[in-house]
């Protein structure tokens, strides 16, 4: 009998400094990202086998005495993209998303999501949704660098892509305050919870333009509450949570910090 979600232990990855500096600009070409390793593929949020993504997601993380760097690979045959505002509902588009709760408890912690244009949403909770969490929206972390590197041609229909990349550097200094009373950065040995989602829509073309079929139900830009939605979208991610919501902080997956 397959284990269930309580008894499957969350994905572990061990976050090791980087070697040399890096440059944001999406690719992952610098040497100091060669020698880390990727975290195993992306699964279905649910964790259910027959589930199994049809494109691979893959992440990296690494850090320095200024930065925790996320870089993540998405194969994506079809590249696109519409949201060019910050801090619009991103998950609207196809997009690669962040989870960071550093000190573990399920409270006050940090989401970021990107998509392919580069547009970010920076939004952090009290607590999750399913518990009255009310999000605060549009908290931009000062100093944070990201990009994207797409592998093809973003918006035309006409071909075919390999995918695309995103780079992301977090700086200690505006992580802290959702690590309070333990050291940030971390020190060797010290484990965050965190987690990575990927959501991918299905598309029509329309006129020459990749279309985004929609949900049924509530539109989701009146209700940012996941709980709330249909999902004609796959989530993919990293530490599968057992069920159609990334909001349980618990099933988050574990980063372990060393020198």
């Amino acid at each position: 009998m397959a284990p269930t979600m309580s008894e499957q232990a969350p994905r572990r990855y061990i976050c090791r400094r980087m070697n040399s500096p890096i440059q944001i600009d999406g690719s992952l070409s610098d040497p100091a990202w060669r020698d880390l390793p990727w975290t195993s593929d992306f699964v279905d949020i649910t964790g259910e086998a027959s589930c199994r993504p049809r494109y691979r997601t893959r992440v990296k993380m690494g850090w320095d005495e200024r930065f925790f760097y996320v870089g993540a690979e998405l194969e994506e045959p079809h590249v696109w993209g519409t949201i060019r505002e910050r801090n619009a509902v991103m998950f609207e588009d196809n997009d690669f998303e962040v989870f960071l709760d550093p000190d573990g408890d399920a409270r006050n912690y940090y989401e970021l999501e990107i998509n392919a244009l580069g547009s970010l949403w920076e939004l952090s909770l009290p607590k999750p949704y399913g518990e009255g969490g009310e999000p605060v929206l549009g908290t931009n972390i000062e100093g944070l660098l990201s990009a994207v590197f797409v592998r093809g041609t973003i918006n035309d229909p006409t071909d075919t892509d390999e995918g695309w990349s995103v780079e992301i550097a977090f700086p200690w200094e505006a992580l802290a305050p959702y690590n309070p009373g333990r050291p940030t950065p971390p020190q060797p040995g010290d484990l965050w919870r965190v987690n990575f989602s990927r959501v991918q829509w299905k598309h029509d073309v329309v006129k020459g333009k990749y279309v985004r079929i929609p949900p049924h139900g509530t539109p989701l830009a009146e209700s940012l509450n996941p709980e709330e939605q249909e999902h004609p979208e796959d989530n993919w991610v990293w530490s599968p949570q057992g069920e159609v919501n990334m909001h349980l902080p618990l099933r988050w997956g574990e980063v372990v910090f060393k020198g």
